[in-house]
Protein backbone atom coordinates (compact mmCIF):
# COMPACT_ATOMS: atom_id res chain seq x y z
CA UNK A 1 0.00 0.00 0.00
CA UNK A 2 1.35 2.63 -0.98
CA UNK A 3 1.35 6.17 1.75
CA UNK A 4 -0.72 8.32 -0.91
CA UNK A 5 -3.64 5.33 -1.21
CA UNK A 6 -4.14 5.37 2.57
CA UNK A 7 -4.65 8.53 5.57
CA UNK A 8 -4.08 8.30 8.77
CA UNK A 9 -5.86 10.95 10.37
CA UNK A 10 -9.15 9.60 8.21
CA UNK A 11 -8.49 6.38 10.00
CA UNK A 12 -8.08 7.91 13.46
CA UNK A 13 -11.22 9.48 12.68
CA UNK A 14 -13.23 6.06 11.83
CA UNK A 15 -11.68 5.02 14.86
CA UNK A 16 -13.76 8.00 16.82
CA UNK A 17 -16.75 7.78 15.17
CA UNK A 18 -16.65 3.19 16.43
CA UNK A 19 -16.18 4.49 19.67
CA UNK A 20 -19.10 7.13 19.80
CA UNK A 21 -21.35 4.17 18.03
CA UNK A 22 -20.14 2.24 20.81
CA UNK A 23 -21.18 5.03 23.54
CA UNK A 24 -24.16 5.26 22.18
CA UNK A 25 -25.06 1.84 21.51
CA UNK A 26 -28.26 0.01 23.43
CA UNK A 27 -28.10 -3.35 24.94
CA UNK A 28 -29.93 -5.54 23.86
CA UNK A 29 -32.92 -7.91 25.54
CA UNK A 30 -29.90 -9.74 27.31
CA UNK A 31 -30.28 -11.28 30.72
CA UNK A 32 -27.76 -12.58 32.98
CA UNK A 33 -24.51 -13.79 32.29
CA UNK A 34 -24.41 -12.61 28.52
CA UNK A 35 -25.52 -9.16 29.49
CA UNK A 36 -22.75 -8.97 31.42
CA UNK A 37 -20.33 -10.51 28.40
CA UNK A 38 -21.81 -7.70 26.35
CA UNK A 39 -20.97 -5.13 28.68
CA UNK A 40 -18.02 -5.99 29.27
CA UNK A 41 -17.24 -6.47 25.51
CA UNK A 42 -18.66 -3.08 25.06
CA UNK A 43 -16.53 -1.05 27.63
CA UNK A 44 -13.07 -3.17 26.12
CA UNK A 45 -14.48 -1.92 22.14
CA UNK A 46 -14.64 1.48 23.55
CA UNK A 47 -11.48 1.65 25.24
CA UNK A 48 -9.60 -0.02 22.13
CA UNK A 49 -11.53 2.37 19.86
CA UNK A 50 -10.97 5.37 21.90
CA UNK A 51 -7.07 4.75 22.08
CA UNK A 52 -6.61 4.62 19.00
CA UNK A 53 -8.93 7.73 18.20
CA UNK A 54 -6.98 9.79 20.63
CA UNK A 55 -3.81 8.90 18.75
CA UNK A 56 -1.62 10.73 16.19
CA UNK A 57 -0.99 8.59 13.16
CA UNK A 58 1.83 9.34 10.81
CA UNK A 59 3.65 6.89 8.04
CA UNK A 60 7.29 6.88 9.00
CA UNK A 61 9.58 5.30 6.01
CA UNK A 62 6.30 3.03 4.81
CA UNK A 63 5.53 2.45 8.96
CA UNK A 64 2.15 3.20 10.43
CA UNK A 65 3.35 4.86 13.66
CA UNK A 66 0.63 5.60 16.27
CA UNK A 67 1.76 7.87 19.00
CA UNK A 68 -0.71 7.67 22.36
CA UNK A 69 -0.55 10.01 25.35
CA UNK A 70 -1.61 7.49 28.03
CA UNK A 71 -0.84 9.40 30.84
CA UNK A 72 -3.75 11.75 29.79
CA UNK A 73 -7.67 12.15 30.85
CA UNK A 74 -9.66 8.77 31.62
CA UNK A 75 -13.23 11.11 31.66
CA UNK A 76 -14.40 9.09 28.70
CA UNK A 77 -15.29 5.77 30.35
CA UNK A 78 -18.91 3.99 29.17
CA UNK A 79 -21.50 4.19 32.23
CA UNK A 80 -23.13 1.02 33.22
CA UNK A 81 -25.58 2.82 34.63
CA UNK A 82 -26.95 4.68 31.37
CA UNK A 83 -27.49 1.47 29.74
Amino acid sequence: MSDNSFDPSAMVRRFHDRAEAVRRRGIPPIEGSERQRFIQQAQDDFMDFSIIADSTAEIIDGVLTLRVDLKGSTEDTVDDDAR
